[in-house]
């Protein structure tokens, strides 16, 4: 098993909280920084940016660089998305918008080869080109890929115990945005009815040994409430956010220092 998905499995199974991030620009050398700065695993985002496969490799191989795991978000539960990601060796993969238990089984067929499953053959980068036997590789590949289902609609309350009973789901997350939407909530993140949905999933997820996350932005109350309900993996924030916050933070303090000089 690769070290960065080695060390992200140490730690969960330590009972630490893994703090993660995530990434979208097409420019690697941001996942390689923010590897560097200490984050636990980078969740490079092909569903809500403009990432080929070239960019996507090009994040996966940063992230190694930078000895920080790398989970790929794919655009869809689909053979084609999810083929080309595993063979470019990311530690794990997520799946977007997971809402029945069927939907989740036909994701975990698509990491796992032949005859248990529909993964087609050419791992090539994710077997180190061929420096790792073939043989063992592929009867080990499902088993060592960090496998995360999605949470994000209100149907979840009705299949999230079942999705979480399948053998091989290594972890869900949940994205409270298009959750909130389900419910026409999307403006309001702290609305008393979302956040008992939200509660309940808590419940549900209780006493399994899972990665049970959250993929958003930075919001101390939120995260607060998260932790409460038992998350052991917290993803927040994107690269464009830190650099949003702090080139306005950097042109905010140098115009009240250009001001306050131009008025002496």
């Amino acid at each position: 098993m690769r070290k960065e998905r080695e060390a992200l499995r140490a730690k969960h199974a330590d009972g630490q909280v893994l703090i993660g991030t995530h990434v979208a620009f097409s420019e690697s050398s941001f996942t390689e920084l923010l590897g560097d700065v200490g984050y636990d695993l980078v969740w490079i985002d092909t569903e809500h940016s403009p990432l080929d496969g070239a960019t996507t490799l090009a994040h996966v191989i940063a992230a190694r660089a930078a000895g920080v795991a790398s989970l790929v978000r794919v655009p869809h539960n689909d053979p084609v998305s999810v083929k080309r990601v595993l063979d470019m060796g990311s530690d794990g993969i997520v799946f977007p918008m997971i809402r029945s238990v069927e939907e989740a089984k036909t994701a975990l067929s698509l990491c796992q080869y032949p005859p248990n499953g529909v993964r087609g053959v050419g791992p090539r980068r994710a077997s180190r080109y061929g420096l790792d036997d073939r043989s063992t590789y592929i009867s080990n590949a499902y088993d060592e890929l960090i496998k995360i289902m999605q949470i994000e609609h209100i149907d979840n309350l009705q299949s999230l115990e079942g999705i979480i009973a399948l053998e091989g789901v290594d972890g869900i997350v949940v994205g409270p945005s298009d959750f909130a939407a389900s419910l026409g909530l999307a403006a309001d993140p702290h609305d008393k009815t979302l956040q008992a949905a939200f509660d309940h999933i808590g419940e549900i997820v209780k006493g399994h040994d899972i990665l049970f996350g959250v993929s958003m932005g930075w919001d101390r109350q939120l995260l607060q409430q998260w932790l409460g309900r038992g998350v052991n993996w917290i993803n927040v924030g994107f690269e464009y956010q830190f650099l949003l916050q702090a080139a306005r933070s950097t042109l905010t303090g140098v115009t009240e220092l250009v001001d306050t000089h131009h008025h002496l």
